[in-house]
């Protein structure tokens, strides 16, 4: 990849949305270029995160406490603290970086990227590290309302149900989807129900990734998704736990695959499961 000092916008293609090592590492002193890391919580971050890279936890920034996406005026927050303005280029890394480029996208942020390999990738070539939060100017980002078209809430999972159109994709593990338990980790929620939404098909996004942590060719990736129509543009929506997964696979459907009308419940199974009536199956 070119890794001359420019901030075209990104075209939609796979390149323009995957950035490697080298590129990042010589960018990293560049103002106009944020890191973000999406995690779980602080540990991977204070032990060793790509230089000048804010941390945005999924517990407290991305999630309320109901484990839905927080609100608008939470995100533009969230921007600002981060030193992010529109026409910043951002580039997120670690345990769910396709969550923050969807959450990027959702509110029409242009120049969003995706590191394209591990952290563990990234330290073991010996590239700037860093165990000190970054001392970042606030920005100011006014935020525009959320496209639709990339996000689906209760309502409309409930919809899609019985829509012979539309495919429920549960990107979760079989003991998950079987509702042998409702985190990835083992345990239940206590007043929670474990299994799968009706009617869902169980897509895991196992395979996806090289031994350096970067995604696979295409045509990889197709076989990976081979139960699917990919040329199709019927509606697909993803769903796991939190979101991250369900990220992941919206991510590779769109801007690696080419494949329309895919939007993230982002809600996920946290949600789901966790609220009173809705439908479970455990078949």
């Amino acid at each position: 990849m070119d890794t001359a000092l420019t901030h075209d916008l990104p075209d939609e293609s796979r390149d323009s949305v995957l950035v490697d090592a080298a590129w990042l590492e010589a960018r990293l002193p560049d103002p106009a270029v944020r890191v973000v890391e999406v995690d779980v919580s602080r540990t991977a971050y204070d032990a060793a995160h790509i230089d000048g890279a804010v941390l945005w936890n999924v517990y407290t920034d991305l999630k309320d406490g109901d484990y839905r996406l927080v609100a608008r005026d939470a995100v533009a927050r969230l921007l600002a603290r981060s030193g992010i303005g529109p026409d910043t280029t951002v580039v997120f890394y670690g345990y769910a970086p396709a969550m923050g480029f969807w959450l990027a996208r959702l509110y029409g942020h242009a120049d969003a990227r995706i590191l394209n390999c591990s952290r563990e990738a990234w330290i073991g070539e010996g590239r700037p590290v860093s165990h000190a939060e970054p001392d970042l100017r606030a920005s100011s980002y006014p935020l525009g309302e959320p496209d639709s078209g990339l996000r689906a809430v209760h309502e409309t999972v409930l919809a899609a149900i019985t829509d012979p159109a539309a495919t429920l994709l549960d990107i979760r593990t079989p003991e998950e989807y079987r509702g042998e338990r409702f985190w990835p980790s083992g345990g239940m929620e206590p007043g929670g129900r474990a299994g799968h939404v009706p009617t869902a098909v169980r897509q895991p996004v196992d395979g996806i990734y090289d031994d350096s942590g970067a995604f696979l060719a295409p045509s990889a990736l197709r076989d990976v998704f081979a139960g699917l129509d990919l040329d199709g543009d019927d509606p697909l929506i993803t769903y796991c736990t939190i979101g991250g997964r369900a990220s992941t696979a919206w991510f590779v459907l769109t801007y690696l695959l080419g494949r329309d009308n895919v939007r993230v419940y982002d809600g996920s199974w946290a949600e789901w499961g966790r609220r009173t009536g809705t439908p479970v199956d455990t078949a």
